[in-house]
C-alpha cells in the first residue's frame, strides 16, 4: 500500500501438490497495478515472498509467465529465478478468445534449505 492506503500489488503462494514429497514447493503469482509499475513494488513483493517462504521451510518457488511479459521475466531473474523451460500450449486464455498459450516456466531454489 502507499500512503493513501491504495493497494499497489499483491503476491500469493499455493502448494503445487498435497503429496508430502512436494511439501516445500509452491507456485506463486504476483500482480502490480499498472499505475504502480516501475516503482519497485514487484521487487518488494518478491523479496517478501522469498523471505517468508524460506522462513516456512519452502525450498522451491515456481511460476509460469507469458513469454511476452519480459518485464516480469527480467524482474524474476534479478530475484534469483531461472528459466526451466517453455510449457507449450499449457493454458487457454479466455480473455483472448480461448487461445492456447505457452508459458515460460520459472523457479527459484533456496540456497539456504
Amino acid at each position: 500500500m502507499d500512503d493513501t492506503d491504495t493497494v499497489l500489488g499483491w503476491v500469493a503462494v499455493a502448494p503445487v501438490s498435497a503429496r508430502a514429497v512436494y511439501a516445500g514447493v509452491v507456485e506463486h503469482s504476483v500482480y502490480v497495478d499498472p499505475a504502480a509499475r516501475g516503482r519497485g513494488v514487484g521487487r518488494a513483493l518478491l523479496h517478501q515472498v522469498i523471505a517468508s517462504t524460506e522462513a516456512a521451510g519452502i525450498w522451491t518457488i515456481q511460476s509460469g509467465v507469458f513469454p511476452e511479459n519480459t518485464a516480469s521475466l527480467a524482474l524474476h531473474a534479478t530475484c534469483g529465478f531461472r528459466v526451466v523451460g517453455v510449457r507449450e500450449r499449457i493454458g487457454r486464455h479466455a480473455a483472448h478468445g480461448n487461445r492456447w498459450r505457452d508459458v515460460v516456466f520459472i523457479e527459484r531454489r533456496s540456497p539456504h534449505l
